[in-house]
């Protein structure tokens, strides 16, 4: 998954499409100001998990988001536009071998 990020208006866009926070903040709503990155904080909480709910049940996303804001996006550049490629898909299977889900 291309995940790109743009500063001036906290956009995402998810292979090209842009991600609403909608249906994150029915779940969590950590921030409802939307989606922000580079620190451990609210904004970057719902975009880890507006992520996670594109990929996989909201059982699985609610369980695995902190550790993925920890991962992928607290260390994107704070205030920058940004493009990363995540296997996403390949993450989840990951975590949840390692925690046994």
């Amino acid at each position: 998954m291309i995940i790109e990020g743009f500063a001036a208006n906290h956009n995402i866009k998810l292979d090209g499409k842009t991600l609403s926070p909608a249906h994150s903040l029915k779940v969590f709503n950590h921030s409802p100001t939307g989606f922000n990155w580079g620190y451990g904080g609210s904004g970057p909480a719902q975009l880890a998990l507006a992520i996670l709910l594109t990929t996989t049940i909201e059982d699985k996303a609610i369980r695995l988001y902190q550790d993925f804001k920890w991962q992928y996006v607290n260390p994107l550049p704070f205030n920058k536009d940004f493009k990363v490629e995540i296997d996403v898909e390949q993450w989840i299977k990951e975590k949840c071998e390692e925690l046994k889900l």
